[in-house]
């Protein structure tokens, strides 16, 4: 497996409290950089410019992240352009967004 790919299941791990669903499926990963010497740029969004869960799911991303033996960094990028928006959710999740 690609580190790209196992950088995507560890993301996957981690779950926005609020909906119980992972960050990627809810479309809140924006991009994963690999850059020389395995160092991981990760940027993303949240659903709301004043959620009050940022530091506890940046931090999650973060920790998922460095977990993975092959990574020496980890750095998050909050970006708010584009916003976020429920096209941004995959199937899978608005399935479970459906059940709330």
């Amino acid at each position: 497996m690609e580190l790209r790919e196992k950088i995507l299941e560890q993301l996957r791990q981690v779950i926005d409290p609020e909906l119980n669903i992972n960050v990627v499926d809810l479309g809140l990963i924006y991009g994963v950089d690999i850059k020389e010497n395995n160092n991981v740029y990760i940027e993303m969004t949240l659903t709301t410019p004043g959620c009050p869960l940022h530091d506890s799911i940046t931090s999650g991303v973060r920790h998922s992240v460095s977990y993975l033996e092959e990574v020496n960094d980890v750095e998050v990028l909050i970006v708010w352009h584009p916003a976020w928006s429920p096209e941004r959710v995959t199937p899978e999740a608005m399935k479970q967004l459906r059940g709330y």
